[in-house]
This record gives structure tokens, sequence and C-alpha cells, in this order.
């Protein structure tokens, strides 16, 4: 049944109350014309709740907007939604992503993620090949997926809107990776679900690191708004070492813009349920407004939280990741980069919820606690004690 308005209906009466179900709901393709964004092909979602996300086909399927019942959830950042063909990625010394970097849902990877690296390259069998660089966050979100469907899919009473694609990251002598995304959200419901998939289609044993930059701005953001997580342990924070409580900024509440804040990165590790799942959420309670992000510690063990309150840059990120924050180099030293054989893959399942009001919050709150507590205090000691991931 599709439950729409204060009304629940079947498929027949859905219908019946209109000429097509794009009046309520749907998923559809456009063509953005103007500026940076110039030929960008996009998808926009309308699950017939207040509910609005656009999927940028030709940036790796990654959700740009979203908004519920005209209220901003996702980030803008200056940089816009940049064609990929504008995109320097190896340039200003690592940092060119930058000028892309914007949206509620940014990948990283395929193979690298976090700060810039150099690694040897023996492993793709080509002398002149000696190392490979790379830039922040990897390559993919600047690269367009190849669209392999989207619509809408009726199972009974209950309807679906949905798109697939590719990916493909590969070049000659190098890694030959693809991600197949496949985004649903259910008619009638605020749950978005990420199906991802990545491949090792080449003939190389390949690195492989993950990581989703989740970016909520305001008003879901805002001076008072809470950071809420089944907190085991806070692992590390970016400015311990120095003065940890300089900027006035814990990790749980939030303040008005800051002129000059420096970004304060954090990482968590969390506790789950018996399926192996852990929420993090978002809460506005002055404006009932709630954004929940569901992975899963098998996928993503480490979870880490972006603080970047300075104005105009003002915004959140929840970003669930296959290694610890100190990127590739760590992982190498520890022997915990994931590495993919030819033909092999991994699975990525994950849900962006928004929470609606101060019950279904004060719901998911329990929910999450019930996990595990997280620490009262503002500026918790980190303990350094990075779980150890194994080989993989």
């Amino acid at each position: 049944m599709v439950e729409l308005y204060g009304r629940v209906l079947t498929r027949r009466e859905v219908a019946a109350h209109s000429g097509a179900l794009s009046q309520f709901a749907g998923v559809r393709l456009m063509t953005l014309g103007d500026g940076l964004e110039r030929g960008i092909r996009m998808l926009e979602f309308r699950s017939g709740t207040g509910l609005r996300f656009t999927v940028l086909v030709d940036r790796a399927l990654d959700i740009a907007e979203c908004e519920y019942k005209g209220l901003p959830i996702g980030w803008h950042s200056p940089a816009g939604f940049r064609n990929p063909g504008l995109l320097d990625y190896e340039g200003e010394g690592g940092l060119g992503w930058l000028r892309s970097f914007s949206g509620l849902l940014v990948t990283c990877g395929l193979d690298h993620i976090l700060f810039m690296d150099e690694a040897p390259a023996v492993h793709y069998r080509y002398p002149h090949r000696k190392s490979v660089k790379a830039s922040i966050h990897g390559r993919v979100s600047g690269i367009p997926a190849r669209l392999g469907g989207y619509g809408e899919r009726w199972e009974g009473d209950r309807c679906f809107l949905w798109c697939e694609g590719t990916v493909t990251q590969a070049t000659v002598f190098g890694e030959d990776l693809h991600l197949t995304r496949r985004i649903e959200i259910e008619v009638g419901t605020n749950v978005v679900h990420l199906h991802d998939e990545v491949a090792n289609r080449g003939f190389y044993r390949t690195p492989h690191m993950y990581m989703y930059h989740i970016n909520v701005g305001h008003p879901l953001i805002d001076e008072g708004s809470r950071y809420i997580a089944p907190i085991a342990d806070v692992v590390w924070a970016s400015h311990a070492g120095q003065d940890y409580q300089g900027q006035g900024v814990g990790y749980w509440r939030f303040p008005a813009p800051q002129l000059d804040f420096l970004e304060q990165v954090w990482q968590h590790q969390l506790a789950s349920d018996p399926q192996g799942r852990t929420p993090v959420m978002v809460a506005n309670d002055r404006l009932g407004i709630g954004f929940k992000v569901i992975t899963r510690t098998d996928q993503f063990p480490c979870m880490l939280e972006w603080q970047n309150f300075q104005a105009g840059n003002y915004a959140l990120g929840i970003e669930p990741s296959t290694n610890h924050v100190h990127g590739a180099a760590f992982a190498r030293d520890r022997e915990e980069l994931i590495w993919l054989d030819p033909g092999a893959a991994r699975h990525y399942e994950t849900s962006l919820c928004i929470l609606d009001g101060a019950c279904e919050i004060a719901r998911a709150e329990a929910e999450t606690r019930a996990l595990g507590r997280q620490p009262d205090e503002d500026y918790p000691q980190p303990s350094f004690n990075y779980t150890p991931l194994g080989e993989r």
C-alpha cells in the first residue's frame, strides 16, 4: 500500500486520484544548462512525502540537492556542482578535488580516500609506472556514470522509485574498478537506500578504499543542533594535540557559523545492533527535523565526523569509512588495506532517513542510545586506540 497525504491507498486508488503517479511522486531525467553545471545529467526524485533529492548521473551518481517540505538537508558549497569536464583532479598539489566538493553525498574512492598519497605500483607490472599518486579522496566523484536505467517499479500495491548506473575508474597498466550503484526509495516514505558494488574487472590485484562524505547543512545544522551516535570510544580528534577546547566546539553540540573556524575531525568507534547495523543522526530540536544514516560495521568499520563550522562553509560531515582516519600509508603499515583480486567485489548497503517531528527524533534517539550511550562531555579524551581491521 502507498501512504500519501494521510491516507493509505492501493495502486488502483492512487491511479483514481490523478492522471499519472508523477502528480505525487516520481523520478525524471533532466540536463542542467548553465554555468559550471552545464551539461550535467541529473535525476530528480520525489517520494510523495515532501522529500525531494537529485542524483548527479555525471558525478558518480552522487546525491546533490536534498530537501524536505522545502527545508534544505544537504550542503551546497561555494564550489557548486561542477561539470566533471572542468575538474583538474591532480591540480593544486592534490587539492583540486575541493573545487567540485558539494552536495549531500560525495563518494570517495575507489582505490584511495583521505589525504594525498604516493605508493609503489609494482602490482601493476609496468616498469614505467613506478608509483601511484593519489589526490585527496580519490577520483571516483569526478567520473560520469553510464546510466543503466531509472523509473518506478510496482510490487503489488507498493511502488519504488529507482535508478542504477555504473562508474568506471580505469587506466592502462593500472586499476580497472567499477562502481555499480542502485538508489531506491519507496513512494510514501522518507528512507533512501543505497546499494553499491565495487568490483575489480581487471586482471591486477588492486587496492580498494571507500568512504561516503555525507554533508548536511543549515537549517538542519544550526546553533544547538546535536550529533547522536552509539559511540563506544572516541578514537581520535584532529585538534586533540593542540588546544583541544580552544575553539569552544565539542563533538556533539553545534555552534552558529564562526569566523576563521578551523575544521575539526573526529573518529568514533561505534556499537552496532545484532545485524551489524549502526546509526548516526543529527537532530534540530527547534525545527523538529532530523537526519539519520544507517551503515554496517562490517562494511564501514570506521566513522569520521567532519565539523566545518566556518562562516561561508557551514556544514557537518558524516563519514563512514573502510579505513582509519590516517589514510592509505597508515593502512599499508598496519596491513589493513583492502586488496581486490581480479573478479572480486565488495558490497555496501546504506540508508539515509529523514526524521519528521519530535516523536520520530525521540524514537530514533532512544534506539540509538540503546546500542550504546555516547559520552556526555563535549571534549572526551581520545583513546588513540585504533581497532585492528585485519588483513582484508
